[in-house]
């Protein structure tokens, strides 16, 4: 029985990586000083696996900024947009990369980046492939294959993990009519076996091939097209072993495709879908063998032996252990890198928790004891687990009656306002009194090295309570005065006393523990530090109030009360999985909306509550959508429909594919909706459009995750595209998300030229204001 890991988190524990970037892209250091980081953060992760004795280590699993967005670069599929930037003088092959990931614009160029969407149904961002119906494949980088080289020098027995062909190209998107991207196997194939000629030459004896959309909803001209191409890879790599991993969702009817794949191992997500085990062990043929993903690799729980020994012993009573691997159930991208570094955790708690190089030293102990190993310290680790999941289930920390007996008397009533939104929309504009095309942003502002200099003195004391607040209100102060300057219509007070939008709020409920360093990489050098939801959760004390009337009192225009919605807080935590996840998503909208109905209580009249997680946490399969959303979009409800008629509600989503959940998204009923829609040049709002859908849209008019700053006429362009399928009194004006990862420079260049894009729409309908 070998153990393998499908990926490890790659931004480093002290987020070396993430600061080697931002350094780089800002000029401070030299690519010199980028590569020795990357290489500093690929030589940990091997030595830490390489002690711990895991038998196989992934190599190709370290990325600059997104594994897809590699693949890419890999195979050529570089847009013609780039090629005028390509082999330019001075830039090198990574910063051809970065541009595809982040935009360029120099030396009169000026380039959109790629498009970003989410990684299935997690909270990581990948750079979406861009495929035309004549796309050409080349092999383009050495990447995969200098990886695994320098991993061979590192002293492991390395695996490359490579995206699989077919999800490669499902994971893209057709940049122009008439085609299905999947008709490119042909073209891309080619390219796949070239690589895997270079890696055997160099003695590559395992090849790992992530193909997730295998445990997904797939259509025959799909199914035909694994076939197909593990058949040729197969054929032509006759010695070469391979491992296909599935993950995130069980394989269900794509089992019998999966079972017939000419492969070495099958790798399934027993966290996930643990009842496919049975079905896997009566159809397995002989010679295939099979990869146990036992070790939860998106959360931060212990694993509990009892449980992942008794899976293990079936699969080897009916296989042997000379058959099986086992292994985390996905990479552990999705989980932070070490737990001991946290230090002010709650001993109790904390004892529950392994991250990701717990989890590697948990697969070795399961390895040892599932194969007979009897040693005094394995049995000493087998009891501490056992008593640490007992621990965790009889705890006095996580229950809280009160709490349950609230979610208990939640009643229809709750989940609905007052009276449809065109009665609603009457009172909100004598109130509000706003014009066409009213313009506002998403919540946040630039977030200097200044005032995260202040949080960080306030925390370790240096700041007084007194003179932290007294900094904030001067940021405060200056954000509200700028906003009216520019001509703003929806203030918002710019979040500066916020670190990130859920752990904020996880800091601030009852059934939450926060950490000191537990980063998860969200896209590219973006890292967040997701709360941990441990207990139930409730709201012991008003969470916003106190800046939202701040700010309110410092204009006569309206600011946004911000709040982050349930669904996105659940999402975005490390959850309890000691209950449904609907019950704990209950629970925080309870505290959400005692929250919004104190902000209408202290003269809030427009209160934003950002759900970008919505989309992303549906289930993989449609079969599992209706349950879901019910739920999901209940919780939206709950939260936000306690207010009155003349109180706005906004929400707020992005990077998302709405066309196929478009009936729940208008049964949330919010008053405004604003979503991304810059990147794909306003193709998502197609999906609004087609189903009139009936209530305001701000659909983003630029991308806040590129570094480059549109100009006016294309916001205009943009604004006038979402005219002809949204009517302009539905329409408002604002970027694609929060701001607070951006300079101050570029996000004022930005505002004003999105301000005066609202000016000249408004011209153009025949209103003046």
């Amino acid at each position: 029985m070998q153990t393998h890991i499908l990926g490890y988190p790659r931004i480093g524990s002290n987020r070396e990586l993430k600061k080697a970037c931002e350094q780089y892209w800002s000029g401070k250091n030299e690519l010199q000083d980028l590569l020795q980081a990357g290489k500093k953060s690929r030589w940990e992760n091997w030595n830490l696996q390489k002690e711990e004795g895991i038998d196989l280590v992934p190599c190709n699993d370290f990325s600059y900024y997104d594994q897809v967005l590699d693949m890419t670069l890999s195979v050529g599929a570089i847009p013609e947009r780039y090629r005028e930037i390509e082999g330019k003088s001075g830039l090198t092959n990574l910063d051809l990369y970065f541009a595809m990931a982040r935009g360029y614009q120099k030396e009169g160029l000026d380039i959109t980046a790629m498009e970003m969407t989410k990684w299935f149904d997690t909270n990581y961002h990948y750079i979406v492939p861009e495929f035309s119906k004549n796309q050409n494949f080349k092999l383009n980088s050495n990447k995969i294959l200098g990886e695994f080289v320098e991993a061979k020098g590192a002293g492991v027995n390395p695996k490359p993990v490579v995206i699989g062909l077919v999800t490669y190209l499902l994971l893209g998107k057709e940049k122009e009519e008439g085609f299905d991207k999947i008709d490119l196997v042909d073209k891309l194939l080619p390219v796949y076996l070239d690589l895997l000629s270079h890696l055997q030459k160099e003695g590559a004896e395992w090849i790992q091939f992530d193909e997730p959309f295998l445990a997904l909803d797939l259509n025959e001209k799909t199914r035909e097209a694994f076939t197909f191409v593990y058949g040729e890879i197969r054929k032509k790599f006759p010695d070469l072993k391979f491992i296909i991993a599935t993950y995130f969702e069980g394989l269900k009817d794509n089992l019998g495709l999966s079972l017939k794949l000419p492969v070495d191992v099958l790798h399934i997500d027993l966290v996930r879908c643990p009842s496919q085990l049975d079905q896997v062990l009566d159809d397995i043929p002989n010679g295939l063998n099979l990869s146990l993903g036992i070790l939860d690799g998106r959360n931060i729980w212990k694993n509990d032996f009892e449980n992942s020994l008794r899976l293990i012993q079936k699969a080897q009573d009916k296989l042997g252990s000379d058959r099986l691997l086992i292994a985390p159930s996905c990479s552990l991208l999705h989980v932070p890198y070490d737990l001991e570094v946290e230090t002010e955790i709650n001993p109790e708690i904390k004892n529950w928790m392994a991250f990701a190089r717990q989890k590697v030293k948990e697969l070795k102990t399961l390895q040892a004891l599932a194969t007979g190993r009897t040693e005094e310290h394995l049995l000493n680790e087998f009891k501490e687990n056992l008593e640490a999941v007992k621990s965790r289930k009889t705890s006095s920390l996580i229950h809280n009656k009160n709490v349950k007996d609230g979610v208990d008397q939640i009643s229809i009533k709750d989940t609905q306002r007052d009276n449809p939104f065109s009665s609603r929309k009457i009172q909100q504009q004598k109130v509000l009194g706003l014009p066409r095309f009213s313009t506002t942003t998403i919540g946040s502002f630039p977030q200097t090295k200044e005032v995260r200099s202040w949080r960080a003195q306030f925390k370790k004391g240096k700041l007084s309570p007194e003179q932290y607040d007294g900094l904030l209100k001067k940021e405060t102060e200056k954000a509200i005065e700028w906003q009216e300057k520019i001509g703003l219509d929806v203030l918002v007070h710019g979040e500066y006393e916020r670190n990130d939008m859920v752990e904020y709020f996880g800091e601030q409920l009852d059934g939450f523990l926060f950490t000191k360093r537990a980063w998860v990489q969200s896209y590219g050098s973006r890292c967040v530090k997701p709360p941990i939801v441990y207990g139930d959760v409730s709201r012991p004390k008003a969470m916003t109030v106190y800046w939202s009337k701040y700010a309110q009192s410092l204009t006569s225009k309206w600011v946004k009360g911000m709040l982050t919605g349930p669904v996105t807080i659940l999402q975005w935590s490390f959850v309890r999985d000691d209950q449904p996840r609907s019950i704990t998503c209950r629970q925080i909208a309870l505290a959400i909306r005692k929250e919004v109905l104190d902000l209408e209580q202290a003269g809030i009249q427009i209160i934003q509550i950002d759900e970008p997680a919505i989309r992303e946490g549906l289930p993989l399969r449609k079969s599992d959508w209706k349950n879901y959303l019910n739920w999901a979009i209940d919780c939206f409800k709950i939260a936000s429909s306690g207010v009155k008629d003349s109180t706005q509600i906004h929400t707020h989503m992005c990077y998302s594919e709405f066309n196929d959940i478009m009936e729940s998204i208008a049964f949330m009923d919010a008053d405004v909706i604003t979503i991304e829609c810059s990147r794909s040049q306003m193709e998502l709002l197609e999906a609004f459009s087609n189903f009139n859908y009936p209530n305001e849209i701000g659909p983003g008019v630029y991308d806040i995750h590129s570094p480059r700053v549109p100009s006016t006429e294309e916001m205009l362009i943009l604004l006038e595209k979402a005219q002809k399928v949204i009517p302009a009194d539905q329409l408002w004006v604002n970027p694609d998300c929060g701001l607070k990862t951006r300079k101050w420079e570029e996000t004022e260049e930005a505002l004003k030229a999105m301000v005066e894009a609202a000016k000249m729409a408004r011209t153009s309908v025949g209103e003046i204001k």
